[in-house]
């Protein structure tokens, strides 16, 4: 994560001097779920799943602990050096991947139904969705899908989702990233070789991705550390990995202006990313 922040110039005044670490922002990540993770604990208030029912923690792929430790791991096991971009934010975890990673539009729409009747009762700022469908999705789920994240932007939630790996043809964003209304995040170029990250435009000729993120060989937390023997971190690849650290500056800038809209939000990484659309966390929380 040490290259990470220095690619994206996280070491700024706000979070060096000020501490503006995500505390007080909560944000739902849909993924695989979560194991218990000695960086992630005290992190995680709420755990929900609609892939088994299930009620204790659980990752039975470990996409999703992976992807939570880039958001708001602590790094305590390493002592600081794979902390997350938020490591004071709070997470509510929803399973709507299974174990091998995918997921139907069923489960998806179930926890984004969800996430519309309890974000205000749970104080939900941001989701992170770091799914990207399948090439061979028809076109009825995909707007279901799509129609669906617009909703929670239409409540007002931040959405940030991954551009998916299909790349690099041009009009390779995955749904929902393809949605105007979302923050879509890429993984990026210019640091390490990413050839897999979608790209747009999109089929309304909308420009995606919004934003990039690096994305290949990300450290993070393990979802099989609590298995017998197995290290604490792993290094994965995808804009699944870019999403996170995207989400995290958004938890963090919302911890500095927790009055922000989420359409300010977007303005604002807008307006900091120039033309590369490379994320400059320092640019980004000062401006």
């Amino acid at each position: 994560m040490k290259q990470v922040k220095e690619t994206i110039s996280y070491d700024c005044r706000e979070i060096v001097e000020e501490k503006h670490l995500g505390r007080g922002v909560r944000v739902a990540v849909m993924d695989t779920g979560i194991c218990e993770h000695p960086d992630l604990t005290g992190q995680i208030f709420l755990f929900g799943d609609f892939i088994n029912r299930r009620k204790v923690l659980y990752d039975d792929n470990g996409h999703g602990t992976h992807v939570a430790g880039i958001l708001a791991g602590d790094g305590r096991l390493s002592g600081g050096r794979f902390a997350g971009i938020a490591p004071e934010a709070e997470l509510l975890i929803l399973k709507v991947l299974d174990s091998e990673g995918n997921g139907s539009i069923r489960n998806l729409i179930m926890g984004i139904q969800w996430l519309l009747e309890n974000y205000k009762k749970y104080d939900i700022r941001i989701v992170n969705i770091s799914v990207g469908s399948r090439k061979d999705i028809n076109k009825s789920g995909a707007d279901i899908l799509v129609k669906a994240v617009e909703r929670l932007w239409d409540a007002g939630l931040v959405v940030v989702a991954s551009a998916g790996n299909y790349g690099p043809e041009k009009g390779s964003i995955a749904v929902p990233g393809v949605s105007k209304k979302i923050i879509t995040v890429g993984s990026v170029e210019e640091i390490w070789s990413a050839d897999y990250s979608g790209r747009g435009p999109t089929e309304e000729c909308v420009v995606k991705p919004d934003v990039l993120a690096p994305g290949t060989h990300i450290i993070s937390c393990s979802g099989r550390f609590d298995r017998s023997g197995k290290r604490p971190y792993i290094a994965k690849s995808g804009t699944s990995m870019a999403t996170p650290i995207v989400s995290g500056a958004v938890a963090c800038l919302l911890s500095k202006y927790p009055d922000m809209s989420n359409v300010e939000v977007k303005m604002r990484l807008r307006e900091t990313i120039g033309k590369e659309k490379l994320l400059n966390v320092a640019k980004f929380m000062s401006a």
